[in-house]
């Protein structure tokens, strides 16, 4: 059974300490709205203490296509739209774009390791939900773009500090400034993606990465994780405020040039 549009298309199942977060929308390619960001705030907001692992993953050909093209709208009146959020005002679409990045920062929360699996296309928003997990384990076929630039915005899910963590500063602003998709062989080499293989074999490469990362004293693990975060870490809420800031710039921009348009 598919997922409900009011939460996002965003489905869930817990085994022991596994949980699986679900993008349920193949006949989309899991495009993302804003109800899927809030759902998966909710999700993190009510994790269970005994979860260690927390799986991403895209219903049928594709992790997710990035935003639904619907919502490029730049009329204020469509619900959940660029348009409406850029009718909210500087204060208003910060704290709007603030409880979406909440959906994303989680996933890197102390206690818990997150493992992306990513076939077909991890684009937009896609690709900065499966950059804002720990660990990637990809398809030979998939693909990750972060194209906001190209379309006059800037990525605002938490992509841009956990791309240069991934790849470093100058590949990353190459990424985010050219638009380029990248295959799974390039995302392996750039650490992108820390497991690549053939589509039959991904969900085996998943249980063997899981189990691998289960296999430690709970303690041990979840220190070391801290330890490992610690020594990675940008200044994130800085980086986040920054990103809500920009988009907002952004979003005012293009509604006055639709405005202009408009005449």
């Amino acid at each position: 059974m598919s997922g409900d549009p009011a939460r996002g298309w965003v489905t869930t199942s817990l085994d022991g300490p596994v949980l699986t977060v679900l993008l349920d929308r193949a006949d989309q390619l899991n495009a993302q709205v804003p109800a899927t960001w809030t759902t998966l705030a909710e999700i993190g907001a009510a994790l269970p203490d005994e979860v260690r692992v927390v799986v991403v993953r895209g219903a049928g050909r594709a992790f997710s296509a990035g935003l639904d093209r619907s919502l490029f709208a730049a009329d204020p009146g469509t619900p959940g739209g660029l348009g409406e959020l850029a009718g909210l005002g500087a204060h208003g679409a910060q704290e709007r774009i603030r409880g979406y990045q909440a959906g994303f920062r989680w996933l890197r929360r102390p206690g818990i390791v997150s493992v992306a699996v990513v076939q077909g296309h991890a684009i937009g928003a896609g690709a900065q939900l499966a950059l804002a997990c720990d660990l990637r384990v990809c398809a030979e076929e998939a693909t990750f773009a972060l194209p906001e630039a190209t379309l006059g915005l800037v990525p605002d899910l938490t992509g841009t500090s956990t791309l240069v963590q991934a790849v470093g500063y100058s590949r990353a602003l190459e990424m985010c400034l050219t638009g380029r998709r990248v295959g799974a062989a390039e995302a392996y080499t750039a650490g992108l993606a820390n497991v690549v293989v053939p589509a039959s074999a991904l969900d085996g490469a998943v249980e063997q990465l899981v189990a691998a990362v289960l296999g430690p004293d709970v303690d041990a693990s979840r220190e070391t994780a801290a330890l490992v975060r610690r020594a990675a870490a940008a200044d994130e809420d800085g980086q986040d405020a920054a990103e809500r800031a920009a988009q907002y710039r952004r979003l005012h921009a293009l509604a006055e040039q639709a405005s202009s348009a408009r005449g």
